[in-house]
């Protein structure tokens, strides 16, 4: 199995300029069904470089393509409403991939489609996520790694890449990775995707990647603690020489409170570790941790 995508998910892509038809390309050419694209301007002609329709409006693409799931790849001032037009005409996975969209434009597309609607938004500003063998939405390199019992979720993409591809040069696979992106508002969470990993009977391990900022990861680790604990299950959190106060990348990576608010790196990797997690202080050591705790 995997989790939110697999070999029935039909994809639309709003936004169909040379980003959005390169990487469109080639999730298709992996075996992702993309079955529409949408431009207002071009509705009724067809996407040549990957021989689907192109619809004036997302609406048409699931009534007439059958499309159940949206990449978002248009520039971040249309991104909002893009989200909303996907969720309006009933799309149930919406993965936003544009980077730079205002916070308090998310902050009204959360409340209105995850909050109250009830429909999977995955980013913005990230990678999308991949079932390899199946599906693969977004911008993950889909060569570097293969079908396994790994589930992979991070915040940040290259250096999931770093472990997706060390994991599969030890033989090691993944069922889903999911980027959920690095902004301060976004839509599905780290917990979001551990528990899905947790009810997926072919995910037999979890690797996450945190980052600094927030408390996301501490509340999946202790989610873990108490619900699957026999589960092996190692991370790593980006950011050990991060100074206090000093944004790093993502516009989440930021430390704002020290100490207690358990921020930063160090303090992360403390309070995951008493959860019985494993915790990397790089990609290098957290795909051999997992090496390590699937022999066991």
């Amino acid at each position: 199995m995997s989790i939110f995508i697999d070999e029935s998910t039909k994809v639309v892509v709003q936004g169909i300029g040379s980003q959005g038809t390169f990487h469109a390309k080639r999730n298709q050419d992996y075996g992702t069904s993309i079955v529409a694209g949408t431009h207002p301007k071009k509705g009724g002609t067809t996407w040549d470089e990957l021989g689907v329709p192109v619809y004036a409006t997302v609406k048409e693409a699931v009534e007439e393509a059958g499309a159940n799931t949206s990449m978002v790849m248009v520039p971040a001032p249309f991104t909002k409403g893009a989200i909303l037009e996907a969720y309006e005409a009933g799309i149930q996975t919406i993965v936003a991939i544009t980077e730079g969209v205002p916070v308090h434009d998310m902050t009204e597309v959360y409340d209105t489609v995850v909050r109250r609607g009830g429909v999977r938004l995955i980013g913005p500003n990230c990678p999308g996520l991949i079932s390899p063998g199946k599906s693969n939405v977004g911008i993950i390199p889909a060569d570097i790694t293969m079908p396994g019992k790994v589930g992979l979720v991070s915040r940040s993409g290259t250096l999931t890449y770093q472990i997706m591809h060390e994991l599969a040069q030890a033989g090691i696979g993944i069922s889903t990775c999911v980027g959920i992106g690095g902004d301060p508002v976004i839509g599905t969470q780290f917990l979001d995707v551990i528990q899905a990993f947790a009810e997926d009977p072919e995910t037999e391990a979890i690797a996450f990647v945190g980052e600094i900022g927030g408390s996301e990861e501490q509340k999946a680790g202790e989610w873990i603690r108490d619900n699957i604990p026999d589960t092996p299950v190692v991370g790593y959190i980006a950011g050990f020489e991060a100074p206090e106060g000093k944004q790093m990348g993502h516009a989440g990576a930021i430390v704002k409170e020290g100490g207690p608010g358990g921020e930063s790196a160090a303090e992360k990797k403390e309070i995951l570790e008493s959860f019985g997690i494993s915790v990397a202080m790089n990609p290098s050591e957290a795909a051999q941790l997992m090496i390590e705790r699937l022999g066991d």
